[in-house]
Parts: C-alpha cells; sequence; structure tokens
C-alpha cells in the first residue's frame, strides 16, 4: 500500500525555470540574509534550476545543491556545470562533513513529514551553524516553526520566545 502523503510531485525544470522564474528571484535577497563568506560549507535544499546555488558560489563558497527531483539538478548540472548537485531527500540526507549553513527557497512547505526534514537541517549543521529559509505559502510555516521548536526543545534547548508562532 503506498502512502500518497510521500509521493514526489514531478517538477518540469524547463517550466520551472522559463515560467517560474518568479520562485528564485523572489529569494535572491535571502542570499544576503545568509551572507556566505569564501570557503564556508553551504547547502542548498531543494535548489531547483540552481540559479540561487551559483549566487551562493560566486561567494567563494563550498555550495552543494540538492534537489529530489531527478530533472531539476539535470538542469541545474547543465546551467552551472561547475558546481556540485546531488538528487537527494531531505528527509534523509547523509554527508561525511557538516555545513556552516543550510539555505532553503520556497521549498520546505512541499516536503512531509517537517519533523524529518528539521532533524536533517539540524544533523548536518555545524555546532553553531545557520539555518536560512523561506516558506512560499501561507499558513506552512507554523507547522515548520512547531517541528523547530519540537526538535529544539527535544534536544534540550531553551526555545526563543521570538520562533513562537
Amino acid at each position: 500500500m503506498t502512502n500518497k502523503k510521500f509521493i514526489q510531485k514531478q517538477w518540469d525544470a524547463n517550466l520551472y525555470q522559463n515560467h517560474h522564474a518568479f520562485v528564485w528571484k523572489y529569494g535572491v535577497n535571502l542570499i544576503e540574509i545568509l551572507s556566505p563568506k569564501p570557503g564556508e560549507r553551504i547547502l542548498d535544499l531543494g535548489c531547483g534550476t540552481g540559479q540561487l546555488t551559483n549566487q551562493i558560489a560566486a561567494a567563494e563558497a563550498e555550495v552543494i545543491g540538492i534537489d529530489n527531483s531527478p530533472t531539476m539538478i539535470t538542469q541545474a548540472s547543465q546551467n552551472y556545470p561547475n558546481i556540485q548537485f546531488q538528487v537527494a531527500d531531505a528527509r534523509n540526507l547523509t554527508f561525511s562533513k557538516t555545513f556552516h549553513a543550510v539555505f532553503s527557497n520556497a521549498v520546505l512547505h512541499w516536503i512531509k513529514p517537517p519533523e524529518a526534514v528539521v532533524s536533517c537541517v539540524w544533523e548536518a549543521l555545524k555546532p553553531g551553524g545557520r539555518f536560512v529559509a523561506e516558506f512560499g505559502v501561507q499558513g506552512n510555516i507554523v507547522t515548520i516553526l512547531d517541528a523547530i521548536n519540537r526538535m529544539i526543545k527535544d534536544r534540550g534547548y531553551p526555545i526563543k520566545e521570538e520562533w513562537n508562532p
């Protein structure tokens, strides 16, 4: 029996790149918040066709772009052949080295359950690392914030007041 909740939506990389550029263009301001530094190791979670990954790389950071869609990764690799891209499931990440930052633009609201993603982001970050994300759909941030708060609390850290929805 297949659980429909976990079926991957098929993405059309050409449609995304040519007609939905507003998605990555909206995320350009996040690069300033991320503030990538030369030599930093950064994970772009849900990189799509790679435009924002490329901007992170332009800051001389060591960036890896991941996406669950093979068509998106194929297009990203064609767009930016000097950047490392790979197909990966954000609910089940394994990397041999941790990251200074995890970046995500308009993707986390698509991935269920959010707790699995938050746990993987936590494990992917170096101690004191940054998580910079934008959520593209109204109402989904409450679910993600609840998951983040649970993961922080489960690890014995206090929850900061400003993180409560």
